[in-house]
This record gives C-alpha cells, structure tokens and sequence, in this order.
C-alpha cells in the first residue's frame, strides 16, 4: 500500500494530467516545475529514508558475544541475576543473537543458583574469547579481559554504537559508568534488587576515560572504577544503568 508521501506525489500528477486534458495539452509551466520538484524531493526523502532504515537494520557479527546494552535504567534494581540476564538475553534476541546464552557481567554477595554463596562476575561469563558486535577481538581469555582497559571503540552496544563517555565530540549526558558491583565491600545494591538513596553500586568506564579524557590510574578500569552516586539513580557520576553482556556458550 502507497504511504502518505507517495499518495501526495499521487494527487500532484493526477492534478496535472486533468489541468493539461482541459487546456488541450498547453500545460502550464510553472505547474510543471512544482511537479517535478515535488517528484524530487519524494526520491530523495525515500532515498534518505532507505539509507537510514539499512543503517539501522545492520546485524551484528555473528560472532559477537559481548556487548554493553543499549537499554538504560534509572535504578540498579534489576530484579537480581536473573532480572539482569534477562535484559542481555532480550536485547540480543532483538538482533538475532538470542541463540546464545547471556549473562550480566554483574557480582553478588548471595546467589540463589550458588547456595546462596557470594557469586564473582567473573565466573558468570565463560572463558572466551569475545567478540563486541563488530566482530573485533574484546579478550582471548578471563587473563586477558581483566588486565586491557576500558575502550570506547571497542565497549560497543549491540547496535555497534559507542557508549557515550568522554571521548572527543561524545555526545551527551555522559554514560559510560557500567554496573558490575566487582568489589569486596558489597557495594551491588543489595545484589541488584534495591533503589535505595543510601545504597550505592561499583561501576566500570566503558571508554577507559575519566574527566577531560584522563586514561590514568582507576579511570581507565573497565570493571571497577568508581562507585555511583546511589542505587536510586544511575545517572550522577555518569551513569545510566548499563551493563556488560556475555555469551556464556
């Protein structure tokens, strides 16, 4: 079925044909002229359109098991593990990843799958290597992924889109903290079920980055930088409630 802008290139010639029938085929010019720009901007709005529809719709490499969401959330209330998982395993179904098995990249201090035990992120995600949604080598292995730095053009969603942080012309609010709780002080919102004011969560800097760009010392750390403002809200301090995904097998 014709959309509205077809439909109105549509009634633009139907009107000439009816005005050149009545005038014995003397059409007007300067009908003619609005004719044809109208036909032309009908192909470029359709052009545009196209293009940015197949922008968009880029599937990720098929090698991709691991990535930071695009999702944000305004709370670290993510309903624990499984609330967490739930968010990287509906995120990758959303582009065709949803075959694997996902996991947050977040620690808790009492895991209801581990006897209720302290459960480390880093045992949650497999032994690699990993690949981000572009299908460049994030790791080889769990070594190798917890000694490299955070990296803007590496820490990518699954849309293949980098995390806005401090990297030059990033766009705005800053977001590159991302939830992981990878501390032995507890600081993972009482294991990612509360949205307390007096609570607060680890983060990690996706981009590696600190204020004006700054790679030195905890900015850099990809996996435990900071901690947050609180768990109510993610955003203070730079953050949006992201998380790191991995493809357990």
């Amino acid at each position: 079925m014709p959309n509205g802008s077809t439909l109105n290139v549509l009634n633009v010639w139907n009107e000439f044909i009816l005005r050149w029938y009545k005038k014995g085929g003397a059409y007007e010019a300067t009908y003619l002229f609005f004719l044809l720009a109208a036909l032309a901007a009908f192909g470029v709005i359709n052009s545009d359109r196209n293009q940015s529809i197949g922008a968009e719709g880029q599937p990720p490499s098929p090698n991709m098991n691991f990535f930071v969401t695009s999702s944000v959330r305004k709370t670290a209330n993510l309903g624990g593990l499984s609330g967490a998982d739930k968010i990287c395993q509906d995120l990758a179904a959303a582009v065709s990843a949803g075959n694997k098995t996902w996991h947050a990249y977040l620690s808790v201090e009492h895991d209801p799958a581990n006897g209720n035990k302290p459960t480390d992120a880093r045992s949650r995600i497999g032994t690699g290597p990993w690949y981000n949604s572009k299908g460049a080598l994030l790791a080889k292995n769990l070594d190798d992924l917890h000694a490299r730095k955070g990296d803007a053009d590496v820490f990518l969603d699954e849309h293949g889109q980098r995390i806005p942080g401090q990297w030059p012309n990033s766009p705005k609010p800053v977001q590159h903290d991302i939830l992981t709780g990878s501390t032995p002080d507890g600081k993972k919102c009482n294991d990612w079920t509360s949205d307390s004011k007096d609570q607060q969560a680890q983060v990690g800097h996706a981009d590696g980055l600190g204020p004006g760009g700054d790679s030195s010392g905890r900015y850099a750390i990809w996996n435990s930088s900071h901690e947050n403002g609180s768990c109510a809200d993610t955003a203070p301090r730079g953050g949006a409630g992201r998380l790191y995904c991995f493809a357990t097998k």
